[in-house]
């Protein structure tokens, strides 16, 4: 595992357990705390198109790096509670994704793998 991963995985670790947390962390609990942090970071752009959406970028940046944390920080300990090297899990899912949508058939497109 990557070293500033690993480092994160214990940070996150030890503020959960410093306030002694983990007995609300069930994987439950942890899902819908990745929506609701996820649902966070679209009302900030909620209502808005093109150019607003810059807007909110360059004003809000830091609200949005909050919120990408928070919904970073829930999922990479889910993972982390549930045994998955989060890292493993990702290059496995990029390799199937390749397959599912091949660049010859996904490129420029925005349909599902099923569509095409």
């Amino acid at each position: 595992m990557d070293d500033r991963i690993a480092s994160v995985i214990d940070k996150i670790r030890r503020f959960r357990d410093e306030r002694d947390w983990m007995q609300f962390h069930d994987p439950k609990n942890m899902a819908l705390s990745i929506v609701i942090e996820a649902a966070e970071l679209l009302e900030l752009f909620q209502w808005k198109d093109g150019p607003e959406v810059e807007r909110v970028i360059e004003e809000n940046l830091e609200a949005v790096q909050e919120e990408i944390a928070d919904v970073a920080i829930y999922l990479i300990e889910l993972a982390d509670n549930l045994g998955i090297d989060i890292i493993s899990a990702i290059e496995a899912k990029l390799e199937k994704n390749a397959r599912k949508y091949p660049v010859h058939k996904a490129r420029g497109n925005a349909k599902k793998y099923t569509q095409f």
